[in-house]
């Protein structure tokens, strides 16, 4: 069997098509498949809409987060409910092509256990591109490790790489970095990238860089290394200068300027120590994040009444 993830976020309008082309990609893969619509607490009448889906369709399966907890970690309440033997993570907007689907269950029918789509021709605006390559470079530098800007969610996962991932509890959370960090054997393969069919991206660039934020941090601790190393830098740039300035008044009977560089020495300095604060902060933070253990997600509803009593009794 293979289970459809679909985390749900301003995107009522295409759900219906969605639904019906897993199902017809289903059905001539001649594969029993489930549907789970994970709501993240949409803006819209989306929970409306895939409790009906799930009425007219009993592979089906909704729940309805009691808040917005991000799309990562609706994902990972996906995956915590999945039944299938191989498990298909997508987006709901149909820039993810459900017929493609096929293409990544054969390759993973080769040995693969992590099949990824690769999105060759991207069919998002020039802002979401840019940040996406802009994202993956400073990544890449601060992890040391080499990612592929176009690959997102859109991927295939076997039995045993889903139940290792669910392991992994942090309050942080990126799918495809942490599938890729497992170390299962991996490919890729292109597929087709549609337009979104409906409404925009909710990732705007504060929640972008919340994002890129939140995942270097918990990924690497090379920001605390750099801070450490420049600020080694400017304590010995200010010996070298302070040593310049004895030679310069000693040897060269030259006055030395007043008040300015001093002031202008102290706000300098004062701003790398607030920033390697503001730095060990972030990490502090996180820290505190995790020590408190809240649960990743918290599920509403269902749709119907035997889940209820399994999911949230």
């Amino acid at each position: 069997m293979i289970s459809v993830v679909v985390p749900i976020y301003g995107c009522q309008g295409c759900m219906h098509e969605l639904c019906s082309r897993i199902q017809q990609t289903m059905a001539h893969m001649s594969m029993n498949y489930e549907i789970l619509l994970i709501n993240d607490a949409s803006p819209d009448q989306s929970w409306g809409t895939i409790q009906q889906l799930s009425e007219e369709n009993p592979h089906i399966r909704g729940f309805d987060l009691s808040r917005n907890f991000g799309q990562h970690r609706a994902i990972t309440a996906g995956l915590d409910l999945t039944r299938g033997d191989y498990v298909v993570v997508m987006d709901c907007d149909l820039q993810d092509q459900p017929e493609e689907i096929e293409k990544l269950y054969n390759k993973a029918l080769e040995g693969y256990e992590v099949v990824f789509a690769t999105r060759v021709v991207r069919q998002d605006g020039f802002f979401k591109r840019l940040s996406s390559k802009l994202f993956y470079k400073v990544y890449d530098y601060l992890t040391d490790r080499s990612s592929d800007y176009t690959i997102a969610n859109f991927s295939i996962c076997s039995r045993n790489v889903i139940d290792s991932y669910r392991k992994m509890r942090e309050q942080n959370r990126f799918f495809p970095l942490f599938i890729k960090w497992m170390g299962f054997k991996t490919t890729s393969i292109p597929v087709e990238h549609s337009k979104r069919s409906e409404g925009k991206s909710s990732y705007n660039l504060k929640k972008m860089v919340t994002l890129a934020t939140d995942v270097i941090i918990s990924q690497s601790n090379k920001p605390l290394r750099l801070s450490i190393q420049f600020g080694f830098l400017i304590s010995l740039g200010s010996f070298l200068y302070g040593m310049y300035l004895i030679f310069k008044y000693f040897f060269l009977a030259q006055p030395i300027p007043g008040w300015t560089s001093v002031m202008v020495s102290l706000y300098f300095i004062g701003g790398l120590i607030f920033f390697n604060f503001g730095v060990l902060g972030l990490y502090l933070g996180k820290v505190f994040n995790e020590t408190k253990g809240r649960p990743l997600y918290i599920i509403r509803d269902v749709t119907n009444d035997q889940e209820r009593d399994e999911v949230i009794g």
